[in-house]
């Protein structure tokens, strides 16, 4: 039955499967920083707990599930951490949905980095809150989007502190005080900064941020055991206790988690060396290879083809040197990379290892990586609603900066969008780029596709996407997307909106300025924030609608909304006027 699907991910080499903990080798992968998975102390801890109190809980903490040890890591937590209470979970993932879940409703916003950890996107989705996903790091895109949704009952920004993938440091400060400046509140996950950063590793988020909500603290990284904290005032955790679902309907985590976990927090907790070690490791990995200086033990050293990452993390493992390979979708497309992850008892040895085997590939593949062109894609809430009118300025606009190129990845009838753009664009031919699929029948994509009697293959236009983003390097690609947004590629239901949650490129959306447009265009937006996904700019097309575009300024919460009038002449004249008074600069990644 899914066959077929196992086949395509093997094919794009990201087919997956489930290897024995990191062994044979030296650790470069795991996320135990400290070396505390194994530790004798922390160990016997919690086997004492399990003889004690059993191997599991049985209920949840609500059903009875709860014990001594518990409670006692609860205060044990909050103390390590400065914070009035704390609230254990049994992975991190649960607790990140349920605190957005608890918080968050559909009178609320909710502003996202574009980087934040999945269980951050599965927690946004299932708030319901108005979502807006702001450029990863990009302040002034947050602050534009906070200054839109003064309406909302509650605000609040989520973010990683130290990113997963990337291992940056989110600038915890300036969110900070955007918070205060618009009465919005903070959420860091800290799952990669708890244990390495801060006064007896207490994290990033433990200095003095005055809109600081909650914080999630993981069990299973720098703490070595399982399980998650979450962190915040006393009413904050009693919210939690009566609204988090993923701690109400769940067994409580065993005591021996919870006891083992206490001894952890003391060891952590005196750990400087180690911590120092990790760092300095990290540090010089990143050196070595003339990569950015990472905040804490992850150094990313991107590949960009998810092959090649496959094949550079199994050549190294052939060293005995294990490091993970990440490919989409835990990273964005083009982004395929290794992820290399220091411990403390990482040996001299072995990072100069890591470093001798990499160095060689590092020319090659890190400018590689970084050569991806840049793309925007064009998409719209129905057909006819003047994509390729927008797409036109989009180009025009670009011709200023520097080249591009044009793509309409899927046309369907006699009309040519392409030599539409050609024309209003005054783009030499050779610039616009061929559709990957071509049908006669003016109709939705999958079906113009039966009638022709042809298909378009799972993953193609994903492939074609990559392969031209490498070839044009650091041109700017600007894409148009074929009829509405949720209109279906393929017969098995695989829409637009699909593909553009693959793709997780920035995107606009063109819409009908006058009657009917309200509907679609706020349903659209709910769409694509679903999927995580924050349009740069909504295009209002047709003749202006004063009421229309202030209730989408109201309701839909976007960054920028711009309105492209019906030209008396509809040429390139009329195109540079616009652009005159509607400069689309900062729209370009």
């Amino acid at each position: 039955m899914f066959d077929a699907e196992l086949e395509d991910l093997e094919r794009r080499g990201r087919r997956r499967n489930l290897p024995l903990a990191a062994g044979g080798g030296a650790d470069f992968a795991s996320n135990d920083y400290l070396g505390l998975a194994r530790n004798a102390e922390i160990a016997e801890a919690g086997a004492r707990a399990a003889r004690e109190h059993g191997s599991g809980s049985g209920a949840s903490r609500l059903l009875g599930g709860g014990s001594s040890e518990h409670e006692a890591l609860e205060r044990e937590a909050a103390e390590w951490l400065e914070s009035e209470s704390a609230l254990l979970f049994p992975t991190g993932y649960q607790a990140n949905l349920g605190l957005l879940g608890a918080l968050l409703s559909r009178e609320d916003a909710l502003f996202t980095d574009e980087l934040v950890h999945a269980s951050l996107v599965d927690g946004a989705r299932l708030s319901r809150a108005h979502l807006h996903v702001f450029a990863h790091g990009d302040l002034e895109a947050l602050e534009q989007s906070l200054a839109r949704a003064g309406r909302a009952r509650r605000r609040i920004v989520a973010v990683e502190s130290v990113f997963s993938m990337d291992g940056d440091l989110a600038p915890l400060a300036e969110l900070d005080a955007l918070c205060a400046k618009y009465d919005a509140w903070l959420v860091v996950d800290e799952a990669h900064a708890a244990g390495l950063l801060g006064p007896e590793g207490r994290g990033a988020a433990s200095g003095e941020l005055e809109r600081l909500l909650a914080r999630v603290v993981t069990g299973g990284k720098s703490l070595g055991v399982a399980g998650a904290l979450v962190l915040g005032s006393r009413s904050l955790v009693e919210l939690l206790v009566n609204r988090a679902r993923s701690f109400l309907f769940t067994t409580a985590p065993p005591p021996a988690t919870a006891a083992a976990l206490r001894v952890a927090i003391r060891l952590v907790r005196d750990a400087d060396d180690d911590r120092a070690r990790v760092l300095a490791d990290a540090r010089r990995i990143a050196e070595a290879l003339s990569l950015p200086t990472p905040a804490a033990g992850i150094v990313p050293f991107v590949v960009g083809d998810d092959v090649r990452a496959m094949e550079l993390g199994r050549e190294l493992a052939t060293h005995g040197l294990q490091v993970g390979a990440v490919r989409p979708p835990t990273v964005p497309e083009g982004g395929a990379r290794l992820r290399i992850v220091c411990h403390a008892h990482n040996t001299e040895a072995e990072v100069e290892e890591l470093v001798r085997r990499l160095e060689p590939h590092r020319s090659r593949e890190t400018v590689a990586a970084r050569a991806l062109s840049p793309c925007l894609f064009v998409t719209g809430t129905d057909t006819g609603v003047g994509k390729t009118v927008v797409a036109a300025l989009l180009v025009r606009a670009a011709l200023r900066r520097g080249p591009v190129r044009y793509w309409k990845p899927v046309q369907t009838g006699a009309e040519s969008d392409t030599a539409e753009v050609l024309r209003l664009a005054e783009l030499e031919e050779s610039r616009a780029l061929r559709p990957a699929f071509e049908f006669p029948l003016p109709a939705s994509p999958h079906e113009a596709a039966r009638d022709a009697g042809r298909e378009i293959p799972d993953g193609a236009l994903t492939t074609s996407l990559a392969g031209l983003r490498r070839t044009l390097a650091d041109e700017h690609l600007v894409v148009e997307l074929a009829g509405g947004l949720c209109v279906p590629l393929r017969e098995d239901g695989t829409t637009q909106l699909d593909w553009l949650a693959r793709e997780a490129a920035p995107l606009l959306l063109v819409a009908r300025s006058g009657l009917g447009t309200l509907n679609h265009t706020l349903l659209s937006l709910e769409a694509l924030r679903a999927r995580h996904l924050e349009p740069r700019a909504l295009f209002l097309v047709g003749p202006p609608h004063a009421s229309n575009r202030a209730t989408l300024e109201a309701h839909g919460h976007v960054v920028r909304i711009l309105e492209v009038p019906t030209f008396d002449t509809l040429d390139p004249a009329a195109l540079d006027r616009w652009l005159e008074a509607n400069p689309l600069d900062e729209l370009f990644p």
